[in-house]
């Protein structure tokens, strides 16, 4: 028993008739009848009380009617999952993102894609920039989302635009009237910054002509904004993690030193498989003309 048998068997239960059913399925009528009767020898059983005028269906011929529809539509259901998986329109996307972009650039992409492609599911996993390596360069997630700088040679990426770094203080240590500063101007001033990007800054201010006055070095960008909100210090941070504490008094100036600015990169591992949901997002990516 196979599935051209199963369909010739329901074209005929439907159709009450051999002839009819030939006619339906495009081919003659003694090879139908020949498959029905191999059918019937194969199942042991009589599907169908034959008479002159019109075929009728046995029991046993309505349990295998029900049962050949299911699988009908099993088969037809599982061919078309396996064509959505191969295209794209199903599967699981695992996605490792620094916290900064899985506030803000993720949730925007990962909603849009979600509307051109529903049956994607999402594995999100937030950690630094080089956790992130790690989990790509070992399989745990496909993409990564990570800011700069760091070693490309094991990735493949897509870049997004620079962003500047930015000095994010209360009206009292900074003069408010600017939009931009040189970052001499940070002289003297009580700093705080995020250890990733202190070997940078510290770099910079010293080809600037001076010492940083390092108030604090921390790892959580979220909870150094909070302090330069209470008044310690003048935080150094990337124009897009402005967003990540809203609604505070904090005011924010863009430092004019190319050396200081980061982008955020879209990484998965280089000559390495990548599933079709994966690959449809790096391309839903380039799409939002966000690069």
């Amino acid at each position: 028993m196979d599935i051209k048998q199963l369909i010739y068997f329901l074209t005929i239960a439907e159709e009450g008739n051999i002839s009819k059913a030939a006619e339906r399925l495009h081919m003659a009528q003694p090879p139908l009848s020949q498959q029905l009767k191999l059918l019937e020898e194969e199942l042991g059983v009589i599907l169908f009380e034959r008479n002159t005028r019109r075929m009728k269906i046995t029991d046993a011929g309505q349990l295998l009617q029900s049962r050949a529809q299911q699988i009908i539509e099993l088969m037809e259901k599982t061919s078309k999952e396996l064509n959505d998986l191969k295209e794209g329109s199903q599967g699981v996307l695992s996605i490792g993102t620094i916290s900064s972009a899985g506030e803000t650039l993720v949730p925007i992409v990962v909603q849009d894609f979600h509307k051109a492609y529903p049956g994607v599911d999402f594995r999100i996993k937030e950690s630094s920039t080089f956790e992130i390596l790690e989990l790509v360069k070992r399989g745990v997630v496909e993409v990564g989302v990570i800011r700069t700088p760091f070693n490309l040679e094991t990735f493949d990426y897509i870049s997004l635009p620079k962003e500047p770094m930015m000095a994010a203080a209360m009206d009292s240590l900074l003069d408010m009237n600017k939009t931009s500063m040189s970052l001499d101007e940070l002289k003297g001033k009580p700093l705080l910054f995020h250890n990733r990007y202190a070997n940078n800054i510290e770099e910079a201010c010293r080809k600037s002509g001076f010492e940083p006055k390092v108030k604090c070095r921390i790892d959580d960008t979220r909870t150094m904004l909070n302090w330069a909100s209470s008044g310690m210090g003048i935080a150094l941070i990337p124009r897009d993690m402005m967003t990540l504490i809203p609604n505070s008094n904090l005011r924010f100036i863009e430092i004019k030193d190319q050396t200081l600015a980061t982008k955020i990169i879209i990484i998965w591992k280089k000559n390495h498989y990548l599933s079709t949901p994966a690959r449809h997002f790096l391309e839903f990516f380039k799409s939002k003309k966000l690069i």
